[in-house]
């Protein structure tokens, strides 16, 4: 599997470390971003979206299980490697309780960071994900099966894709440019109208019927998806 459209944030404020990572991953095809601390970390994982994060367990502003249990409570649900010169049995098991799906200690060989990434993203898109509930708004991402209350509501399969990409990033702002990347696989803004399109398909789906609103367009920001807005600009 090469590392194509795949997007890596490697989180490491060593520059020798992250500079060997970041030089090795785009040789090997992947999309690579560093972010030397958990404070740029949060804020590109709230602006793009990517495929697997490696986070090194001692930064300068934060710890780095406690910046992936931050992600974990954010909704990010990548799959996230920590790096770390401890390899006592007490740190693995926090990280792994933080959500860590893997860990990795110092020194360590770039081949085998490569494959153990390589299998965290096979096996994170080969795995059954859990019912998403936002409000009376239930979807099924093993079935694809998405209901309004009791109410099956067919969408097609751009549609689920937006719907579903809204619902994962639920109670947060997500603008054009991530939907462009994320759904449509599309750096450019060449689908920006066909975005707005689409989420108007989505909301007279997915809303007109109910009293509560769950798709909000934020005026010249983007979208979010939430049963906590009452008052947005549509």
């Amino acid at each position: 599997m090469r590392g194509a459209c795949m997007k890596v944030l490697i989180v490491e404020d060593e520059t020798k470390i992250s500079d060997f990572l970041q030089a090795g991953l785009t040789e090997d095809g992947f999309s690579v971003t560093v972010a030397p601390n958990g404070a740029t970390a949060s804020s590109k994982a709230q602006t793009d979206s990517f495929s697997a994060y490696i986070i090194d367990i001692m930064l300068p502003d934060t710890d780095g299980i406690e910046l992936c249990r931050h992600l974990r409570d954010d909704g990010i649900i990548a799959p996230i490697m920590i790096l770390t010169a401890k390899d006592a049995l007490a740190d693995k098991v926090n990280a792994f309780s933080a959500g860590a799906d893997d860990y990795l200690t110092k020194p360590f060989e770039y081949q085998e960071l490569l494959a153990r990434l390589r299998a965290l993203i096979r096996k994170t898109q080969g795995y059954p994900r859990s019912t998403i509930a936002i409000a009376d708004l239930t979807i099924e991402p093993n079935t694809r099966m998405v209901r309004r209350g009791n109410e099956v509501i067919d969408l097609s399969k751009k549609e689920y894709r937006l719907l579903e990409y809204l619902a994962r990033h639920h109670d947060r702002l997500v603008t054009r440019e991530m939907i462009s990347k994320s759904v449509w696989e599309c750096d450019t803004n060449t689908y920006t109208n066909i975005i707005d399109v689409f989420i108007n398909y989505l909301r007279k789906k997915v809303d007109t019927k109910s009293e509560t609103k769950l798709i909000h367009t934020i005026r010249g920001k983007g979208f979010i998806l939430s049963a906590k807005i009452h008052d947005s600009k549509e």
